[in-house]
Parts: C-alpha cells; structure tokens; sequence
C-alpha cells in the first residue's frame, strides 16, 4: 500500500535500541531528527514520542533537549539499579500501552526498535484497529519476526550517511 499525503501518524521511538544498535553496529550516533522525517515522509504527523533512560549523572539532558527541539515529545524514566548492581532500563511495556492508546486516532503506527519484543503489538494494533504499522530500525539488530509483519521496514542501514552522527 501506498503512502498518502492523508495518513495520521504516530511515531514511536525507542531510544536505548537504536542507541545501542548504532554504537555496536557502526560506532556512532543516530540523527534521530532525519529518522523522524523519513518515518513521517510527507503524512500528518500526530503525534511523535522517544522513550528515554535517565541516569544518575544526567548527562542525557542535552540530548533530550535537542530530541524536543526536533520534533519529539520525551518521555523519560530512570535507571533501575538492583542491589546485585544490575541495571535495567526500558519502555517495552509503556511505548505498547501508548501505541495502543493512540491507534484508535492513526491510520500508521510507526514503531523506531528492532526489538522483537514488539511483535504482538504489531499484530494487536494490525488486527484491533487496522492500522498499519511500520518499522524503522537497522537490520542488523532488528527481529526478523518484527520485519516481516511490520507493513512496511526503513532499514537506518541502507542510508547511514543520512541516519548516522
């Protein structure tokens, strides 16, 4: 199916997977600015939220600032550190119950992770609402699962100079 000039989007981003996903893969950062054109790729853009980790240092502060400037509404949480001094941080769970929330109000989901986690959430919204629902994430790193029943797939990878700091 064709992309229309009409179409409401959401865009989602998972911050922490492309993060890593670019410093692993290629050493560097991700231009989540030209990410945020390439998803909204001319449509009605509802409304466009990443999903950040803060830490004790805060040093992400800047970043969160430029995100907004770009475009994004951030919503962040904290670093979990466990007594054993394992660490966990991710929005699984809240970037589902927002895409869920909101699907009622798009014609395109756009989920920015590669992260398999998100295929019934996928297949929820697909099926519930009838959205589409694309994908944005390198390949390298991204679910095969989560490739194939997205509607559509960005691989960042194909166009490193427009997506990588």
């Amino acid at each position: 199916m064709a992309k229309f000039s009409e179409q409401r989007i959401g865009v989602l981003v998972d911050i922490s997977n492309l993060y890593y996903s670019a410093r692993v893969l290629y050493g560097k950062k991700v231009n989540f600015k030209n990410v945020l054109e390439a998803a909204t790729d001319d449509r009605k853009l509802i409304r466009a939220i990443a999903y950040g980790i803060t830490t004790t240092e805060a040093t992400e502060e800047k970043f969160f600032e430029a995100l907004e400037k770009s475009g994004y509404e951030v919503k962040t949480k904290d670093l979990q550190i466990f007594p054993d001094g394992s660490k966990k941080g991710d929005w699984d769970v809240g970037i589902a119950v927002d895409a869920i929330k909101m699907a009622a109000k798009l014609d395109v989901v756009v989920i920015v992770s590669g992260d398999g986690d998100y295929v019934s959430l996928v297949e929820y919204i697909q099926n519930t609402h009838g959205c589409r629902v694309e994908v944005i994430a390198f390949a390298e790193s991204a679910s095969a699962k989560l490739v194939d029943i997205a509607d559509d797939f960005t691989n960042l990878s194909e166009n490193k100079r427009r997506f990588l700091i």
